[in-house]
């Protein structure tokens, strides 16, 4: 599971992944190269985060 998310939903990212998880995620950086492209999941922003699994 992956959830993408901006600056101003990280937060929001990581609570929704651990209460649908049951697990801490890890948390990287978007490639500079998929940043354009890639959008936030709670908006239509950018997205500066990857929550996901191990």
């Amino acid at each position: 599971m992956e959830k993408y998310s901006c600056e101003k939903h990280i937060d929001q990212a990581l609570d929704m992944f651990v209460a649908e998880q049951k697990e801490f995620p890890i948390m990287d950086k978007v490639n500079e190269d998929k940043k354009l492209s890639t959008k936030c999941s709670y908006c239509e922003e950018p997205a500066e985060y990857i929550v996901s699994s191990k």
